[in-house]
């Protein structure tokens, strides 16, 4: 919208609270805000460019509309501003980038509830406490929930129908002392139920309550000379002081409260949430979003508040900020603290904040050294190998064989100068008939991009051949009945003197021993050789038993495999006991066997 149709219209915006929203030509909401008066903050956006910040430049360029609603108070326009964002979610609006995987414990909604981790919320009734950021903490959470009550965690459907039947029998759980055994009725399902409701005490962080049913049930016990029973509760009574004395408690004086604090950049604001109840900290999150014409801290509080105290489930009756802000639920307390706890407490949020952007830098400079070293590398090999584009993609093959028997040959492939052991592939050379390296580097290699071909999926930028000359000779005729020698770089890497052959060069290329590249090229043609020595190794170990096994009379090959899956090896047949070799192929079968073993 430029400035003159704006001016068009600015006479009829009135000055009282509302909320504006600037629109496209498709009418796509871009924007939308709140004003103590519209038509001064309208008029702010087509005020002088210079004093502009680029993004409203770009804002006002892109809009063809304004729309805007009057309400009563600036209350009411920020309800009605945070509903339009939730709803619309405009381009320019702040974004609350929310890409983490949060973890919860359920209580499930069933007879004898189970107790577990899940990522997942289904709305069926059950109770979930979370989202924790930290599985380090669910983990210590169900660990001493597991250690102070003996609950069940099988999925069996334990109605009073099912367990008055007797469907159900007691599993090992039970046996071990981990479950009292409500499948066959031996606990009943209030005494379930009461240590479930202390298990929800312990989620929601009163600590005090908890610790009042383990003391009140021990003392039961003892006046009932039941010294046994109290002398087990004593013990998880002790385990549990442990965990609430390992528990941050941040004061005495304060109960449940909800601290945020907030620390911005050029483009990001960052938000730390720290939930205190019975003066514990009992979770903490920071929240990034991602920051577009929304750039003051109170408005981007007001914004991020009420987000995450919803998805956190809070409902403490106050908050900590830095600054005054205004917050759709009117009833929650606001508090500015200049002093004390309070004050100490978002003193921590803030450190928080600074220790979370320095780990942030401290990843992306690790991350741009990683990069920068593998980009070096093939850079050099690049230079070395006199190649027109940078080596991201190499494969490099050899062969392997014993006097010629179960010839195989195997690909491996490094991406970004790393083995992408999910790309390896491994060949049974199918057209070749004895010890020939040559023969079977060139079927390999013609295979292989044969398919890549076919699948059209896009070729290497540097294949190696583990081998002089003539192996390269061999994978170069492969390359050229494809058409595609002239769009790869090949070489080939003999040995001893690691040497570099190039297609048609009688000359070596000798690469620096310390250099980098070379060292590259040793690594995938080495991880090559390892590659097919395993598969090799497997094949003949294979094709030895068979052969063994299909040389006795009367045993075919169907027969013969099915000792092969079982056993692996004749040394581990011959070991194994006669019954389980009948069992397996039928008394007559295992007669033949045995006796060709004995012979």
């Amino acid at each position: 919208m430029k400035t003159e149709d704006f001016k068009a219209i600015s006479d009829n915006i009135p000055h009282e609270p509302g909320v504006y929203r600037f629109l496209d030509v498709d009418g796509t909401i871009l924007y939308v805000g709140k004003a103590k008066s519209l038509k001064n903050r309208l008029t702010s956006y087509f005020g002088d460019k210079k004093h502009t910040q680029y993004k409203t430049v770009l804002l006002t360029r892109n809009s063809a509309k304004i729309e805007y609603t009057v309400v009563e108070t600036e209350h009411d326009a920020l309800l009605l501003e945070n509903s339009l964002i939730k709803k619309f979610q405009p381009r320019y609006n702040v974004m609350l980038k929310d890409g983490k995987s949060y973890t919860y414990i359920c209580i499930k909604n069933e007879p004898f509830p189970r107790v577990f981790f899940t990522r997942r919320m289904i709305r069926d009734g059950s109770f979930y406490f979370g989202p924790y950021t930290s599985k380090y903490r669910v983990n210590i959470l169900l660990e001493i929930i597991k250690k102070l009550f003996q609950l069940r965690t099988c999925s069996l459907n334990l109605t009073t129908d099912n367990i008055n039947k007797g469907r159900f029998k007691v599993c090992l759980e039970y046996h071990i002392k981990n479950c009292l055994g409500p499948c066959e009725g031996f606990e009943s399902e209030s005494e379930y139920d009461a240590k479930i409701d202390q298990v929800k005490n312990i989620l929601k962080g009163n600590l005090g309550g908890v610790k009042r049913y383990i003391t009140d049930t021990m003392k039961k016990h003892a006046e009932h000379l039941e010294f046994e029973q109290a002398q087990v509760l004593k013990e998880k009574l002790i385990a549990f002081e442990d965990y609430q004395s390992s528990s941050t408690v941040v004061s005495t004086t304060i109960q449940d409260i909800d601290v945020f604090a907030i620390t911005k950049d050029d483009q990001m604001a960052y938000v730390n949430y720290l939930k205190i109840i019975n003066g514990a900290l009992i979770n903490t999150d920071i929240a990034e979003m991602l920051m577009n014409l929304d750039d003051d801290p109170a408005d981007l509080l007001s914004f991020v508040i009420p987000t995450i105290r919803e998805r956190f489930e809070s409902v403490a009756p106050e908050v900590i900020v830095p600054m005054d802000i205004q917050l759709p639920d009117t009833k929650i307390i606001i508090t500015v603290p200049q002093r004390g706890d309070k004050k100490k407490l978002l003193e921590l949020a803030e450190k928080n904040i600074d220790y979370f952007i320095m780990q942030k830098k401290r990843d992306e400079i690790s991350h741009q050294k990683k990069v920068s070293s593998s980009e070096r590398i093939l850079t050099t090999l690049k230079k070395d190998l006199r190649m027109d584009v940078v080596p991201l993609h190499i494969e490099c093959f050899d062969n392997s064989n014993i006097q010629g028997t179960n010839p195989v040959s195997s690909c491996v492939v490094f991406k970004n100068a790393k083995p992408s052991n999910k790309d390896y592939r491994h060949f049974n050379v199918k057209t070749v008939e004895g010890p020939n390296d040559f023969a079977s580097m060139e079927e390999v290699v013609y295979r292989r991009y044969k398919r890549l071909l076919d699948e059209e999926k896009s070729l290497p930028q540097l294949i190696i051949i583990d081998g002089g000359k003539g192996q390269l000779s061999s994978a170069v005729q492969s390359l050229e009945k494809l058409g595609i020698l002239d769009k790869v770089t090949v070489i080939g890497i003999a040995k001893q003197l690691e040497e570099i052959f190039f297609p048609g060069d009688s000359l070596p290329l000798y690469i620096n021993k310390k250099s980098e590249s070379l060292k590259l090229i040793q690594q995938a043609r080495n991880e090559a050789h390892r590659f097919a020595i395993s598969f090799h190794r497997d094949q003949r170990s294979k094709n030895f038993l068979g052969t063994q096994l299909t040389n006795i009379p009367g045993i075919g090959k169907v027969t013969a495999e099915k000792l092969l899956i079982k056993f692996g090896s004749v040394t581990k047949m011959r070991a194994s006991d006669p019954a389980e070799i009948e069992q397996l192929i039928g008394k007559a079968n295992a007669k033949k066997v045995l006796d060709f073993f004995e012979e």
